[in-house]
């Protein structure tokens, strides 16, 4: 069967974009007693229909590791939404807390749960640039 008459592939809708540091310090025996792999794989499990999940080298905030950053949708972000840096995300009830604000649809179209609150830091200019781009 030819693909030529074929109708081009729905393009799926902009997707909240989750960065997990797996570089310097995140991710490795420094941050001791947290199951990184598991981490990782649970919110690729969890949110790898509704957002993008991906690991990165150091993304240079070493002091609050482990780092995840939430980068809002196309539309969140038209909401006004814009990334959030959450450190110290060393247990799994907060991996599954940012799992269950972005499966709602993450910065800019649901509110975070309120514990987030005490993961959330501001990283530097410099830093943010870096993953912002």
């Amino acid at each position: 069967m030819s693909r030529r008459g074929a109708a081009p592939a729905a393009q799926a809708a902009p997707r909240c974009t989750v960065t997990v540091c797996r570089g310097c310090c995140c991710g490795t025996a420094k941050i001791p007693g947290v199951d990184h792999a598991g981490q990782l794989a649970a919110l690729k499990a969890e949110l790898g229909t509704v957002a993008r999940v991906r690991a990165v080298n150091c993304l240079d905030a070493c002091e609050q590791a482990n780092v995840i950053v939430v980068q809002p949708s196309e539309a969140g972000r038209a909401a006004g939404g814009r990334p959030v840096w959450l450190g110290l995300v060393n247990d799994s009830d907060a991996t599954a807390d940012i799992a269950s604000w972005v499966r709602a649809g993450g910065p800019g179209l649901a509110e975070p749960p309120e514990i987030l609150d005490l993961y959330e830091f501001a990283a530097s200019r410099r830093v943010r640039k870096g993953i912002e781009d």
